[in-house]
């Protein structure tokens, strides 16, 4: 039985990757600041670490500026990777996000952030794998709420082809259990499609009567989008659940 470590393994995917792993007979360990684990400070994360065969990091920044979120990446990737080698983690899974380079040396930001977690794994010549994912379904409403222009909702000109929360979960959990590629791997959902047609669509799931939008000038988490910036290579591994049949079982929820 491995023991595998999920830094951020309390939220929304963290969860779900501790959940996979102990259903399938390994010691899935959620280390969170709610279970004493802090990769920012680096409180008991040595304890945590003690044993473990994989680190998986699926943490992310309280802050989508960038200067807030290079800080947390930058010390908590470190973190990891040092407190890792001490204990002889013999691999480390990080969970980051389609288009990161595309976007980090465009617009900076909260992408910039993430590429500099990338670069510190990529050059810490520790053994790792890199799960790319898209978009999450579960996020498409909180997209709309935060793109509300008075009775409107304005998102960026951009294709997505979002996945749901749990095929990224199993992706992950897919990278924690294989040999480390050190590289990338990418995982997008069946569908790709604009923006603002996911968005209308989770609307109209939830009767809620917003107008929805594309619009050239909208900024997504703080960067401007080209139409394509979002979107994975051929070679990415794209999950079964689609957009709708989730959306439906998220209603019933």
């Amino acid at each position: 039985m491995s023991k595998i470590v999920v830094v951020g393994g309390t939220g929304l995917i963290g969860a779900k990757t501790v959940a996979l792993l102990q259903a399938g007979g390994h010691e899935g360990v959620a280390a969170a600041r709610a279970t004493g684990v802090n990769s920012y400070t680096g409180d008991g994360l040595a304890d945590a670490l003690e044993g473990a065969q994989t680190v998986v990091d699926t943490s992310n920044s309280s802050y989508t500026d960038e200067a807030g979120a290079l800080d947390f990446f930058e010390t908590s990737t470190l973190n990891l990777l040092s407190y890792g080698a001490a204990a002889g983690v013999a691999n480390h899974v990080a969970l980051s996000v389609v288009g990161t380079e595309r976007l980090a040396a465009t617009e900076g930001g909260y992408f910039r952030a993430k590429h500099a977690q990338e670069r510190l794994i990529r050059e810490s010549g520790r053994a790792f794998t890199i799960v790319h994912g898209t978009q999450f379904f579960e996020f498409i409403g909180s997209i709309a709420d935060a793109a509300v222009d008075g009775d409107r909702v304005r998102v960026a000109e951009a294709f997505i082809r979002p996945m749901a929360a749990d095929d990224v979960a199993a992706a992950v959990v897919r990278a924690a259990l294989a040999a480390p590629v050190g590289g990338i791997v990418e995982n997008a959902g069946p569908e790709e499609g604009q923006l603002d047609g996911f968005v209308r669509r989770r609307l109209a799931f939830a009767n809620d009567p917003r107008e929805v939008a594309a619009d050239p000038l909208a900024a997504y988490f703080g960067s401007r989008l080209g139409a394509r910036d979002l979107l994975p290579g051929r070679d990415a591994t794209l999950a079964t659940t689609d957009f709708d049949t989730w959306s439906r079982a998220a209603l019933v929820h």
